[in-house]
């Protein structure tokens, strides 16, 4: 008979229907399928729904008719066929070009044209050719993201569209609509990429752009686009899972094992691993497959099951996935065993607490859980526990469960399955927009079948998952209505941010049937259900039994299963399911679990984890388990234990086989006659001894690279606050940091953060704290453990705080994961809520100097939909490379959980993170034999037995020991063993630590003695340390043990002990920690094993398996790169922050990990090294004489000898759990077997049967080890190269300690959460990831998409965001409530990292850097230099009177004129000719490019009355910040002004922008209309409270760093600022500075300098004072009272001082604000005789020169200056100037006859802006913007020359070209200060080595005497009508002197050559005459030289 019936593969006509869906009737179908199960042998029917649904090969032909429209509606995800709407182009903006071929900027598009034009493509971008129908002969060039763009097969192009343009490169076009109408394409139909996207385009041999292949958008879309969809979900029948699994799936990946048969034979996919209980092996239960090939049908190949992107945009898919669409998801994912179906966690509410009946139910619960119809009851019998030995579970599922009566207490309710279907049947909101829609939630019969499904699949160990069955649910219901999801698949969750996580459809589900809820499904009927039902249960036995044929209520259906149950008719059944279909009626259902192992789980699981630990507590006080611990401590043949250890004696001179045995050569010198009793004590063993180990180092104290970077994220985070617009962190106004660290209740985690604190030298740095801290002990006071005393410290803090507004207080809640339960639900006893009730607290809150940051390693509670915390405010632990390249360059690596799931997938070698098999079965032996016993009990006593008998074992002290082996198993052993004989290794006895993880404190108290009870009677107590880990407890460790670590670190004080784990480096020990959870203890390198196998598998949450795992993370050396390397499908979980984060680097948030990387090579092979010798040195046929007698034996027959070879490499095997062996195919596994067989001269291991091996495995039997330095001397081959590689490649380390520093710790866990971890979910990553985050938070809706692989650290907050809210006892759900928007606290931040990886050392850092930002910020950098050429200043008359307050303009006028330039920003310019003046050169001068680079600054602390600019923000000068949006919103109107200069002769039109609360400063011609002038005061106007001169401020290129925040410089008065700006910068001014009146330069300035704006100013302001004057006089008032002074202020001036003279002291200088300044000058009583005044530059040595001490002084004056602009009205400042205008405006003022005054007691500081400024020039070139290298020499050329021209000012390059060059055109003037250049009516530098002399050509000016002097050259700048032949005649110049005429055209320099009849006194050479490099339409000027005659 054909075990592949034909109706099973053919339809009547011969055709193949897999994957077709057929027209038969349902019933025809079912009726088949019956009937051909009934005629075949095979045990596993086919399930009836693979026959109803299509499979993935399907003619072409069968989509014909829908191809042609394929493109137009794979875009919109229409199905319709209706003609296409007339689309309407959006028209075009205003005066944008509409030209075809042209882009909308006026730019050609067209191929012919840019053929040969060289185009700039970014990366991932390709050239297609666009086609357009309006020039059907040519063809538009575009770039467009080749993601969106299909391969060459038509496959592939992610939906959607990302182009640039090519004319204009604007880029970033996210929509093809809006290119088109970029590209003016001009449709009548919706624009579509596919029509019109037709050719790639490529370059030819010649390098033209020309026309490529056309763009294959059809490919074979008419097959895909069907199957597609359902491919992309993991929709792959078993034919296809079948014949492509072991293509696909790498073989070290743990996957399902499917035999490949080629006789024809079915495939049986997911074969359960078969079970071993004791010495009894259970056959496995055979699983139904998918499909099964038959001969001769070709099974689909794997090329159509990677179809590309989902069709519709989302950000979510990446095309990198596309390739591991087959490998990801079309493997069925194995099952994983013991999970729960409790959303784990305890069990009060949905998803995780305990429901309303969760719990035994006592006879008073009974009445209140009724939610049947009254009169409908169930009597639960009596002694049910007992008769049966299990307490079932019954799940509510649809319908009211009936009420329960009679011996309730046995039987445990739960509603967790019920809200299941029920959060399965609410639709989402984004579902409800669209009125009636054809999309429904799943069917109750369709969700009751789908629970059959699920259950049948589950194995006999495995215990249901609710979040399997969600995701099945979820599944079946988007694949039921696919074509309606993806039409309204769109972002409508508010507030989501980053890349939308919608609903999409997830990958393959395990549990979840391939062939089920395909679209267009025939409904399930309530008749069809029970026959389904039945029809799936039959695939597994009677492992699921299904009530419903003959069940006419619930009541009856329990009924019937109390009866079945008592009569053990469901020995072998794990599920009951009762379904009840009657007519007229809902259907109705429950799940009654009945499986031991599953109802033990489950009613553990309903037990919170305070609960259950009340429950052990409970357990064991009440003594019931005696029974447990003597069943245990029973040997059988070999006794007793306890007797064993009473009859253990120690021979006092004869040491013990172990301590002799692992003797080391240099101690065998040290006699020892003395017992372990009687030896020395380990400090003078070591003392002893005379080397010491060299290898030892503690480095866990320094800072890592990693940990600077996380600290500058973290402050650039505080800054970001800082600077954003909300105001609600003003750093610039503390001026020091205080904080303090709170952690949880664990004494070893508050002494651990106190060492890292103490040690980090933060405390010193931090030195303006109120006491120093002396000692470690005072540090401990800002560190505050969360239990009540918190309070109190907290308390102060927070009153601190409120006093000292100046100090910035840090809250640092680490570990914050811990407690966030919210205050109103907890009680004072319990501790927790303590952190809601301080840190959320209102004064915390408010309070505007507090800031928080939580640090954690489980971020996931604190992102929910309510949290407090910004995303913006997360920082995310960087990864520490990128692409194997180490971005840190970091002596250490960090090993966290990702890299131990890797561990477990590489084939090569010992997985770190592995289970022990022996442990589990004779733990889940005695977990029946004693139902009543919590698990944790039955397992921790288990686990400590296995670690005695282990010690008694391996001590050697014990007659009969070699027999122990078999009672315990070879992890222990080889822990146990590893752990004695590793000090031994060492000279100074350097050991490592194992931790046992015990949550319980009373267990780990009862294991605690029991060990060292052990301990004591085997001598061992100076071997190793046992501690006892109590969080609530300080360590406790032995005095000789201290003394040990003290000789280690070095440490001299008497009284120290070890407070941490960390101090217990290299300590041979047994850690127990106990404690619900961890609490944040770091444990040291030296801990090797992480014994994680008694830990609670009831609570599946996120964090709680993470942060047990966690314990295992680990800082390797950088020499072993090995264990970072990730493997294939490295599953990178958020806790290890294997990707970059985005709030601060998002450019690497996409990058690849490895996916289809090979394995590592050089992963660890082993990480105990001396197991494996000891466990294969048994295998040895030589036996050592030195071994125990029983050990001695004859040589084995072959028989025995093969016998034991089996048992041995069956221990092997457990020490090497690899891939299990149903995950390899059978040549993988012999080929495991064989690299697991010790070699064997009599019994090869290629003879051993496989078979046998197999059945070896169930029973481990061990030979006794021999000791190990035998074992050292005889390795075996197959420990050559696992545990000694290590040690061969560093023969030279023979401490034991140092070789596992470069070895992560081995991990032990329980079966089922190895399972559960090692296991991936549908999108790649483990399926931990997917659980729940935390038990405190909820799911939001079951229809959430999984985690995806690809998701970064920042991604994964937002998705937490999302997808949970936080449960009433959560912290966070009172958030919402509290009316804020955004709801996010905004002083508060979060940093999360992997456990174990340095976040402490990195926020103290953080500490130390924001205290030095905040000194840095309240200091500034000053230029602090002395006044130059002081030595050439004339002895003349000077100010009498030192004390004088004003100047007498007649004393002035006495004073002579310094023309000397003192300020040292002009060191590099020309001196000032004066009469009897001698500069003493130095020569040492230097070029202007080099002046920047010297000048000397000084840091100055700013004085509250500074300046600031943009970054500074306090509430008392808000005004200066407009936009913030808590204040007024600052309004801003535009004003034209317009006047008319006669030296221009043209009008000049200025633009003034005036914000509506300075309007007042104006006059208006009407309310709102035209500006007529700005109101000036009178002269003799007093106020206190305002500042008559309007300041102006020009500035260019400073909008952030100017400093126009003259708030505290006024100290508050009313002043009129100014800031005079460029028209290209107005509006990024106006954006900074809304609330400032902003001048706006004509555009024909845009290029212009300094002079521009000065001369812009004068005319200005002059122009108001008529037009005030003339207003005045309409008013009559006198017009000469108007004030006419204003401030010329530089943009940099940042404080400013007086000097005070004191007669004892001498003068002293301290800070004054710029009104007290300005309101001084304003009130001199004479101040309208002065032109101009101002004040000197600060300098710290002015003070102590002697001549400096005048008050006043007549000289140069810059940088701020009070200009009388009625008395000056006839000087203007020179518009083209760039350098030295004020020099030269000086000059002419004073040549004018003007007064000049500097107020020498007053200074103003300049602080030192790199940024901008007038004095920021660019030299460039005229073809490119670039700054090009342009020397001085090139800044000129001969007129009508082909030269280089410069895009720069003619005005500037001259002006550079006479600075840096004059010294050859006036070549006698070089350093000859006695003869210098004649300059007339300007001042011009020179350069530092000519020497220039001003004269003015104007009648009545005031001139030096040039008398007998001859100058050496004659400058003529722009000479005008006052210069003439006579005037020039009345100076001598020397012969060969040098003539420069310099003119704006050539025609003006000639006439100016003939006006002046220079030609009479001076030749000329046509050859002298020289324009500047511009262009012509540059105007250019022209310059000619000539030489006296």
């Amino acid at each position: 008979m054909s075990l592949c019936p034909p109706g099973w593969l053919k339809t009547p006509m011969g055709n193949s229907y897999a994957g077709q869906l057929r027209t038969t009737r349902f019933e025809e179908v079912l009726h088949n399928s019956i009937e051909a199960s009934l005629r075949s042998n095979i045990v596993v029917p086919r399930p009836i729904f693979s026959q109803l649904y299509l499979e993935a090969e399907q003619p072409l032909a069968a989509h014909t008719s829908r191809a042609e429209n394929d493109d137009e509606d794979e875009e919109d995800g229409s199905e319709s066929n209706s003609p296409p709407l007339l689309y309407q182009m959006k028209p075009p903006p205003e005066g944008c070009c509409t030209t075809d071929g042209f882009c909308q900027a006026g730019r050609d598009l067209r191929l012919s044209s840019l053929a040969s034009d060289p185009l700039d493509i970014l990366p991932g971008f390709m050239l297609v050719g666009l086609k357009s129908p309006s020039l059907p002969d040519n063809l538009l060039v575009c770039a467009v993201d080749h993601r969106f763009l299909p391969d060459e097969r038509g496959h592939n192009a992610l939906l959607g569209f990302s182009g640039n343009c090519m004319g204009c490169g604007e880029k970033g076009f996210r929509y093809f609509t809006d290119f088109a109408n970029h590209v003016n394409l001009k449709l009548s139909t919706q624009p579509k990429k596919q029509k019109h996207l037709k050719y790639h385009l490529h370059r030819n041999n010649q390098g033209a752009l020309v026309k490529g292949a056309a763009i294959c958008w059809r490919g074979h879309d008419g097959r895909i686009r069907q199957i597609g969809p359902r491919l992309l979900e993991g929709h792959v029948t078993s034919d296809e899972q079948s014949s492509n699994l072991l293509l696909l799936q790498p073989s070290h990946t743990p996957a399902n094992y499917t035999a490949s048969h080629t006789n024809g034979l079915p495939q049986i996919a997911d074969t359960p691993h078969p079970l071993t209980n004791g010495h009894n092996a259970i056959p496995p239960i055979p699983q139904p497959a998918m499909n099964h090939s038959g001969p001769g049908r070709p099974s689909t190949t794997g090329t159509q099951t990677n179809v590309g992107p989902p069709k519709k945009r989302h950000k979510g898919w990446s095309p990198e996935l596309a390739s591991n669409v087959v490998s990801e998801n079309t493997v069925k994912m194995p099952p994983s065993s013991s999970t729960l179906l409790t959303s784990t966690a305890h069990s009060s509410t949905t998803n995780g607490a305990r429901l309303d009946a969760a719990t035994p139910m006592s006879s008073s619960q009974r009445s209140s859980t009724t939610l049947s119809p009254s009169g409908l009851s169930v009597a639960v019998p009596d002694q049910l526990l007992r008769t049966c030995g299990l307490q079932p579970v019954i799940f509510k599922g649809h319908g009211p469960l009936p009420r329960l009566t009679g011996n309730v207490s046995e039987v445990l309710v739960s509603s967790l399955l019920q809200s299941c279907y029920l959060s399965s049947q609410t639709l989402p909101r984004v579902y409800q927009h669209y009125g009636p829609s054809p999309i429904q939630p799943l069917s109750t019969e369709m969700q009751i079948l789908l629970t059959v499904y699920y259950l049948v699949q589950l194995g006999p160990d495995q215990v249901p998952l609710i979040e399997d069955l969600e995701q099945i649910f979820m599944r079946s219901w988007r694949e039921s209505h696919l074509s309606e999801i993806r039409q309204n698949q769109q972002p409508q969750t508010p507030g989501s941010q980053g890349r939308h996580y919608g609903i999409e459809t997830p990958p393959t589900l395990p549990g979840l049937p391939q062939h089920l809820s395909l679209p267009y499904q025939q409904p399930l009927t309530p008749s069809q259900l029970p026959w389904l039902a039945q029809l799936a249960a039959s695939s597994c036995g009677v492992g699921v039994v299904v009530f419903g044929e003959h069940v006419g209520s619930l009541a009856q259906g329990l009924q019937l299963m109390f009866c079945k149950l008592l009569e053990g008719g469901f020995q072998n059944t794990n599920y009951v399911v009762i379904i009840v279909t009657v007519s007229g009626q809902e259907t109705q259902s429950c799940v009654i679990v009945t499986g031991k192992h599953q109802c033990r789980a489950l009613a553990e699981s309903m037990f919170s984890p305070s609960e259950g630990l009340r429950e052990i507590n409970h357990q064991l006080s009440s003594g019931e388990t005696q029974e447990l611990i003597q069943f245990c401590n029973s040997l059988g043949q070999e006794g007793d234990m306890d007797s064993l250890l009473d009859s253990a004696t120690l021979d006092s001179n004869e040491p013990s086989p172990l301590s002799s045995s692992q003797e080391s050569t240099d101690d065998k010198s040290v006699k020892k006659t003395h017992s372990p009793k009687d030896s020395h004590s380990p400090k003078e063993r070591v003392l002893a001894t005379k080397e010491t180990c060299s290898e030892y180092s503690v480095e866990w104290r320094e800072v890592r690279p990693i940990q600077l970077a996380v600290a500058r994220k973290l402050l650039s985070h505080v800054c970001a606050i800082a600077d954003s617009s909300t105001q609600n962190l003003d750093l610039v106004s503390f001026d020091r940091v205080n904080f303090l660290i709170l952690v949880p209740p664990s004494e070893v985690t508050f002494q651990q953060t106190v060492l890292h604190l103490w040690s980090s030298g933060v405390l010193q740095e931090l030195g303006s704290l109120d006491q120093e801290c002396a000692s470690q002990r005072d540090a401990e006071r800002f560190v505050v453990k969360m239990d009540q005393s918190a309070q109190v410290q907290i308390d102060t803090l927070i009153q601190e705080a409120h006093s000292n507004s100046y100090t910035l207080y840090i809250l640092i809640h680490d570990h914050a994961h811990w407690d966030i339960s919210s205050a109103s639900y907890c009680n004072s006893e319990s501790g927790l809520g303590l952190v809601d009730q301080l840190l959320n607290s209102r004064r915390v809150r408010d309070a505007p100097n507090i800031l928080i940051l939580h640090v954690t390693s489980f971020p996931f509670a604190l992102q929910t939909q309510f949290t407090r915390i910004s995303p913006y405010n997360e920082i995310h632990w960087p990864s520490s490379f990128s692409n194997d390249v180490d971005l840190y360059h970091e002596r250490t690596r960090y090993f966290g959980v990702s890299e131990l799931l890797d561990s477990t997938r590489s084939g090569g070698s010992l997985p770190l993170m592995r289970y022990d098999s022996s442990f589990e079965s004779m733990a889940a032996s005695l977990e029946e034999r004693f139902p009543k016993l919590h698990s944790a009990v039955i397992r921790t006593t288990v686990l400590i037995h296995h670690y005695c008998i282990a010690l008694m074992a391996v001590s050697g002290r014990l007659s009969g020991s070699h027999n122990l082996h078999k009672h315990s198993s070879v992890e222990t052993l080889g822990i146990v063993q590893s752990l004695l004989s590793a000090a031994q290794q060492c000279p100074t006895r350097h050991g490592h630590m194992v931790l046992l993880r015990i949550p319980s404190l009373a267990l780990a108290a009862w294991a605690h003695r029991r060990l060292s009870r052990v301990r004591k009677q085997l001598g061992l107590e100076e071997k190793f340390e046992i501690i006892l880990g109590n969080p609530g407890q300080p360590l406790n460790i032995g005095q000789s043990f201290v003394d040990q670590i003290k000789i280690w670190l070095k440490i001299q004080e008497a009284d120290w002990v070890p407070r941490t784990y960390l101090e217990l480096e290299a300590l041979p020990c047994i850690l127990i920690l106990s404690g619900a959870e961890p609490l944040g203890e770091s444990l040291p390198r030296s801990l090797k094993y992480c014994d994680l196998r008694v830990i609670s598998c009831s609570y599946l949450q996120r964090t709680t398996l993470e942060q047990e795992l966690g314990l295992a993370a680990y800082l390797l050396k950088a020499e072993s790169r090995s264990p970072h390397n990730p493997g294939p499908g490295s599953d990178l979980l958020e806790s290890d922050a294997e990707k970059l984060s985005s709030t601060d680097n998002e450019e690497e948030e996409g990058q690849d990990n490895g996916k289809n990387s090979p394995p590592s090579s050089n992963l660890p092979v082993q990480s105990s090294p001396d197991i494996g010798a000891k466990s294969t040195a048994s295998t040895q046929n030589n036996i050592s004489p030195k071994a125990p007698k029983s050990t001695k034996a004859s040589t084995p027959s072959p028989s025995q000898t093969q016998t034991q070879l089996a048992a041995q490499s069956t221990s092997q095997a457990f020490l090497y759990p690899q891939p299990s062996f149903h995950h390899l195919s059978q040549s993988q596994s012999q080929t495991y077997v064989q690299a697991q067989q010790v070699p064997s001269q009599n019994h090869p291991v290629s003879q051993i049967n496989l078979q046998s091996y197999f059945h070896q495995v169930s029973h481990p039997q061990l030979q006794p080890p021999l000791p190990p330095a035998q074992s050292r001397r005889h390795p075996s081959k197959s420990t050559s190269s696992g545990s000694l590689s290590p040690r061969a490649s560093s023969p030279h380390l023979n401490c034991s300690w140092a070789r596992g520093v470069s070895r992560p710790p081995s991990v032990l866990l329980p079966r089922s959460l190895y399972d559960i971890i090692t296991a991936n979910d549908g999108s790649g990553l483990p399926r931990c990831t997917s659980f729940l985050p935390h038990m405190s938070v909820a799911w939001v809706s079951s229809f959430r998409p999984l985690l995806s692989k690809m998701m970064t650290c920042t991604e994964q907050s937002l998705y937490y965001r999302q997808w949970t809210v936080p449960r009433p006892y959560h912290m966070d759900s009172s958030n919402r409530t509290e009316g804020r928007s955004d709801n996010f606290h905004p002083r508060r931040l979060l940093l999360s990292g992997p456990p174990q990886v340095g976040k402490t050392g990195a926020y103290l850092h953080f500490l130390g850097i924001l205290s030095r930002m905040l000194i840095r910020l309240m200091e500034v950098d000053i230029y602090n230099e002395e006044e130059i050429n002081l030595n050439a200043r004339e002895d003349g008359v000077q100010y009498s009177t030192s004390n004088v307050l004003w100047p007498d303009p007649e004393i002035m006028k006495t004073l002579s004129f310094d023309y000397t330039v003192h300020d040292p920003k002009y060191d590099d310019i020309s001196f000032v000719y004066c009469p009897g003046y001698k500069p003493v050169s130095d020569g040492n001068t230097m070029r202007q490019e080099d002046v920047c680079l010297r000048r000397r600054t000084t840091r100055i602390k700013l004085s509250k009355y500074a300046a600031f600019n943009t970054y500074h923000h306090c509430e008392h000068c808000h005004l200066y910040l407009g936009f913030n949006p808590r204040y007024q919103i600052y309004e801003s109107s535009l004003h034209v002004f317009t006047f008319t200069h006669l030296r221009l002769g043209e009008e000049i039109q200025l633009y003034f922008i005036i914000p509506k609360s300075k309007e007042h400063y104006f006059s208006f011609n009407q309310p709102g209309g035209q500006v007529e002038g700005m109101r000036l005061p009178l002269s003799t106007d007093r106020s206190p409270d305002s500042i008559k001169s309007p300041i102006f401020t020009p500035t260019t290129g400073r909008h952030e760093h100017g400093l126009f925040n003259l708030y505290h410089a006024m100290d508050g008065v009313s002043h009129l600022h100014i800031l005079v700006v460029k028209e290209y910068e107005m509006a990024v001014y106006k954006k900074y500075w809304p609330n400032h009146i902003l001048l706006v330069m004509p555009a024909i300035f845009n290029a212009a300098g300094i002079g521009a704006a000065h001369f812009l100013i004068k005319e200005l302001s002059y122009h108001n004072l008529e037009l005030e004057r003339s207003r005045r006089l309409e008013g009559g008032a006198p017009a000469v009272d108007v004030w006419p002074f204003v401030i010329l202020a530089d943009d940099s001036c940042v404080m400013w001082n007086a000097v005070d003279l004191n007669v004892h002291t001498g003068p002293v200088e301290h800070a004054v604000s710029l009104k007290q300044v300005l309101q001084h000058m304003e009130a001199c009583p004479d101040l309208s005789h002065y032109g101009l005044c101002g004040m000197r530059k600060w300098s710290s040595r002015v003070l102590t020169a002697p001549n400096q001490r005048e008050p006043f002084s007549r000289g140069h004056l810059h940088d701020f200056l009070l200009l009388n602009v009625d008395r000056s009205q006839n000087v203007q400042y020179d518009q083209n100037r760039f350098t030295c205008h004020d020099v030269d405006f000086t000059l002419r003022l004073h040549s004018a006859g003007l007064l000049v005054c500097r107020f020498n007691n007053f200074s103003v500081m300049k602080k030192q802006i790199a940024i901008g400024g007038y004095r920021t020039f660019i030299i460039k070139t005229k073809m490119t913007d670039v700054p090009t290298s342009v020397g001085p020499s090139q800044y000129i050329c001969a007129p009508d020359s082909k030269h280089l021209f410069l895009a720069t000012p003619a005005q500037l390059l001259l002006e550079k070209y006479l600075q840096h060059t004059s010294y050859k055109l006036f070549p006698l003037s070089t350093k000859n200060y006695e003869h210098p250049v004649l300059s007339v009516d300007c001042y011009i530098n020179l350069g530092p080595e000519v020497t220039v002399c001003f004269v003015s050509s104007r009648p009545h000016s005031v001139n030096i005497c040039t008398k007998g002097l001859l100058f050496s050259g004659l400058l003529l700048c722009f000479a005008d009508t006052f210069v003439t032949p006579s005037f020039l005649k009345n100076f001598t110049f020397l012969k060969g002197a040098t003539l420069c005429v310099i003119s704006e055209d050539r025609s003006s320099l000639r006439q100016t050559v003939g006006r002046l009849e220079l030609e009479e006194e001076w030749r000329f050479r046509l050859s002298d005459e020289f324009q500047t490099a511009n262009a012509k339409e540059d105007r250019p000027l022209f310059f000619l030289t000539g030489k006296h005659i």
